[in-house]
């Protein structure tokens, strides 16, 4: 039972704009970004989905989900997590509102429990664990347990002889949008919940494309485009996939926009993180079928006694 508190918060909440992009890039830089939610491209574009508002606290951000049941993903780049965690607590204290942290790195779990030892109840979200793999294996599909994939890009190349690869561009974007309603309504985007909730993220990463610094590539089989994919630098270290999608009935074309975007925009980086399988059994069996070198492990932290 939580009651209404008479404590001022000094956190305002404000809704995520276009124009926050520097000021999200900045204060994420120094922080460690190891999960697509440390990235204005993926809290901008799933904005509207989840409710999304930002505050910013000293040198850190703080991005709030659904103001009426409020949970944070919590806020990086700190040494000290203390001062930052007690002004989200006032916040939600004076509404009457539980602490959530709906995202908690193991590396600020570990700094989350330190200052505030038994206070939070932690529990692993595996449904939202990021996939981490090497750069140099996903472009060159190299060694014996990838090669089911590189079977699938080569029977493409002899069904699709003339398929070709393109940058997204302002000459060819409207086509890969167009690719996109169609794969949306043959999949059944209407009568799927999370499917819908995805069409409209991708809506806003087209519309707002060029704005948010976003790459992108794409294929086409008789000049058809069958396959497109769309990413940007996580870190210096790291390139972020957000969207890719290809018909289902053209075998290898995910595979193939897949290795190729790799090969074109991925070469100076050591890892490529796909984001999460958000609990569908068949992506996650896709997913894990690369062997990721790495999963980001995501924690739930609810506040359980008093601070």
């Amino acid at each position: 039972m939580f009651c209404i508190s008479t404590l001022v918060s000094t956190l305002t909440f404000s809704p995520i704009k276009l124009e926050n992009k520097v000021l999200f890039d900045r204060l994420l830089k120094s922080g460690h970004r190891g999960s697509l939610e440390y990235n204005f491209t993926s809290n901008f574009i799933w904005r509207e989905i989840y409710k999304l508002k930002f505050s910013q606290f000293e040198d850190s951000l703080i991005i709030m989900s659904d103001e009426e049941e409020p949970s944070f993903i919590f806020p990086s780049g700190l040494d000290d997590v203390a001062p930052a965690v007690r002004a989200i607590h006032e916040y939600v204290k004076a509404r009457g509102q539980k602490l959530v942290f709906n995202t908690l790195l193991e590396e600020d779990r570990l700094k989350l429990e330190a200052a505030f030892p038994g206070k939070f109840q932690i529990e692993p979200l595996r449904d939202y664990y990021d996939y981490v793999y090497e750069a140099e294996r996903m472009i060159t599909l190299s060694g014996k347990k990838l090669s089911a994939k590189r079977n699938h890009i080569n029977r493409f190349k002899v069904q699709n002889p003339n398929w070709t690869y393109e940058e997204i561009t302002r000459d060819n974007i409207d086509e890969a949008h167009e690719m996109s309603i169609i794969w949306c309504k043959l999949a059944g985007c209407r009568d799927n919940e999370d499917l819908y909730d995805e069409s409209c993220a991708v809506e806003q990463a087209f519309k707002h494309y060029f704005d948010l610094g976003l790459q992108g590539g794409l294929l086409r089989s008789e000049g058809k485009v069958i396959a497109f994919t769309m990413g940007q630098p996580l870190s210096d270290s790291t390139y972020l996939i957000h969207i890719e999608k290809a018909y289902h009935d053209i075998q290898g074309a995910y595979q193939l926009i897949n290795q190729q975007f790799a090969e074109a925009n991925c070469a100076d980086f050591q890892f490529i993180n796909r984001e999460d399988d958000s609990g569908d059994e068949g992506l996650r069996r896709a997913k894990l079928s690369y062997y990721p070198a790495e999963l980001v492990i995501k924690n739930k932290a609810t506040l359980i006694s008093t601070l």
